[in-house]
């Protein structure tokens, strides 16, 4: 859904018909352009390696873990490394455990990232059984690695300070008000939070 300027304009048409409060934002911005990340067992590797420290050190420590175990790295070596081995490459011990319980999840085949459930909610609720993969990264996963159109984001900062300027709503949204908001938007929620995100971080002179 987002991975391609045809199909993020065809989200886009059916946002603004559904909420014309968006209309405003992309004549003034422009149409966001489209976005996708790396798809696969890496990906969310990454992702728990960067949870908590800046891009720079987050780069650092995936260099040393792929040093270590290969890129991508070994699931069977990582799924037997000791708290004391991912500590040298700068781990903490909590992401230790992280990155041992997707490598087990993944290799016991409880979690094939090939093959998730159709339905977003199942799949997000398999994406959390990993240690430390919340609903927030499962969604961000399944949002722009799997391009899933109505995969949508409500528990982000971002997209509740800016939809909720948007919406015109006097306060930051609440999670449960903008989900309940949402459910006009699909089947492109998705695409909602990717606008806000572009008008959050687009400074206009």
């Amino acid at each position: 859904m987002v991975h391609t300027v045809e199909t993020m304009a065809e989200a886009l048409a059916h946002l603004t018909a559904a909420e014309p409060a968006f209309v405003p934002v992309i004549d003034r911005l422009g149409p966001p352009g489209p976005r996708s990340s790396e798809r696969g067992t890496a990906a969310l590797l990454r992702t728990i390696v960067g949870q908590q420290v800046s891009v720079a050190a987050a780069r650092s420590m995936w260099d040393k873990l792929t040093g270590a175990y290969g890129d991508p790295p070994n699931l069977h070596r990582l799924a037997a490394a000791s708290d004391e081995e991912l500590r040298a490459l700068g781990q903490s011990r909590q992401k230790a455990g992280y990155l041992r319980s997707l490598a087990t999840l993944t290799l016991s085949g409880e979690l094939d990232l090939d093959h998730l459930p159709e339905d977003n909610e199942e799949a997000i609720a398999l994406l959390t059984k990993v240690k430390g993969i919340g609903r927030w990264s499962a969604e961000i996963y399944l949002l722009f690695a799997e391009g899933r159109p109505d995969v949508f984001p409500a528990g982000d900062l971002a997209v509740q300070i800016e939809l909720g300027r948007l919406l015109g709503t006097e306060a930051k949204p609440a999670e449960k008000w903008l989900r309940e908001r949402a459910q006009s938007w699909a089947p492109y929620r998705g695409a909602a939070a990717v606008l806000a995100w572009h008008s959050y971080n687009t400074k206009v002179l």
